[in-house]
């Protein structure tokens, strides 16, 4: 059923259109407000899949509560209705965003045509919001225990909105993936994805390749270079390993969020960045502030949002589904079929010990494709899968 309401000031007018809505089809529920501001109040609270709304109104007019609108709604279409004297600031409000206008007294197939459009349209914008949030089958979160159940939840409510996320757990448990999640399912998705593994750089070069650095600024800067920060401007930057960075680029990190500016090495200027930050680490970062090896500070900065991600061995139930998706991705990369596990071995690798988490059950996998039978049996885990 399609909710559309009707902003009108003139009772008569909300009458004959709300007359024409209901007449035309059963499945259009119609809601009205007497002014520009009752109907934004209204909106606020309902979701509603067209908006019908006078320009000339008292407490807000129509411009105003346009721009409302595509404020905390945008996908909402909204068709204006003007009268005569209105016309020329009907077309100016589409240049704000409004779907279309419709003249005082309405004209019955314009009317309809145009709410027709106008619905067919917010049906379109919600199936591409839909389609853009659907993540890609390379980072698949494989699993319905209650502890990834959670995890889930957590990323549906966090991933629209802005706020920063630190995601910690062991080695080999998935925390990139938990990263992928948050930036394919933001409104960030179609920028880029910069992925950042603070443990691999050298403490030395950190600084340079998070900020970038000019001409000159070092022995080997033969010319400038834009920073990691400056290529996921507009998008997400993932900072793996966060608890290895040196102390001196955690500063220049803290900085570059409170201020969203960054300076390439060896130069003053600032640079403006636009990024959304999500970090990682499998270190007991409160830990390592006692020590002093990071910023109390930073760790602020990073953790509005906490992801822990269990390990392997806290999520037994997720083997059989885990051993079920790398045996046909192996397979499929391979160009072979993928080979059935036997419930007994599926039951013996439930109970190992996964020290390398779900990186090493991948291992395993691959090694039981390609050593093991037709059927992988609990006598080739017992043969293959060394512990």
């Amino acid at each position: 059923m399609s909710k559309i309401l009707i902003i009108e000031d003139e009772a008569a007018i909300r009458r004959v259109l709300v007359k024409i809505l209901s007449e035309e089809n059963d499945s259009y529920k119609v809601f009205e407000a007497n002014d520009g501001l009752a109907g934004v109040e209204i909106i606020k609270k309902e979701d509603f899949d067209l908006v019908l709304c006078d320009i000339k109104m008292p407490k807000m007019d129509g411009i105003e509560v346009l721009e409302a609108i595509n404020k905390v709604k945008p996908e909402i279409p909204v068709v204006m209705i003007s009268g005569h004297g209105d016309l020329e600031t009907a077309v100016n409000t589409m240049r704000l965003g409004a779907f279309d206008y419709i003249s005082k007294p309405p004209d019955l197939n314009r009317l309809l045509n145009t709410v027709r459009n106008a619905l067919d349209r917010k049906e379109l914008v919600v199936e591409n919001k839909r389609l853009k949030k659907k993540v890609s089958k390379n980072y698949e979160m494989i699993g319905s225990s209650q502890a990834i159940s959670e995890i889930k939840e957590i990323i549906e409510k966090v991933a629209p909105t802005e706020a920063r996320v630190l995601v910690t757990g062991p080695n080999g448990t998935g925390k990139e993936l938990v990263a992928h999640w948050l930036h394919e399912k933001s409104e960030r998705s179609k920028g880029p994805f910069i992925e950042v593994n603070c443990a691999a750089i050298p403490s030395e070069l950190i600084e340079s390749e998070l900020f970038g650095h000019v001409k000159g600024a070092f022995t080997s800067a033969n010319k400038d270079r834009a920073g990691k920060f400056e290529a996921a401007n507009g998008g997400t930057i993932f900072l793996d390993e966060i608890g290895d960075m040196s102390l001196s680029a955690q500063a220049k990190v803290l900085r570059a969020l409170q201020e969203s500016k960054v300076q390439r090495v060896g130069s003053d200027k600032d640079i403006k960045v636009n990024v959304r930050v999500v970090a990682a680490t499998n270190k007991n970062l409160k830990k390592e502030i006692e020590d002093k090896k990071f910023r109390e500070d930073l760790y602020h900065r990073l953790a509005v949002i906490l992801i822990k991600v269990p390990a392997l061995n806290d999520r037994r139930d997720d083997i059989p589904d885990l051993i079920n998706h790398f045996s046909k991705k192996i397979a499929a990369s391979q160009g072979t079929v993928p080979k059935e596990f036997s419930k007994t071995a599926i039951k013996l690798l439930q109970k190992y010990d996964w020290t390398g988490n779900i990186r090493e059950l991948r291992n395993v996998v691959e090694r039981l494709l390609i050593l093991g039978e037709k059927e992988i049996s609990e006598n080739d885990v017992k043969l293959f899968a060394t512990k």
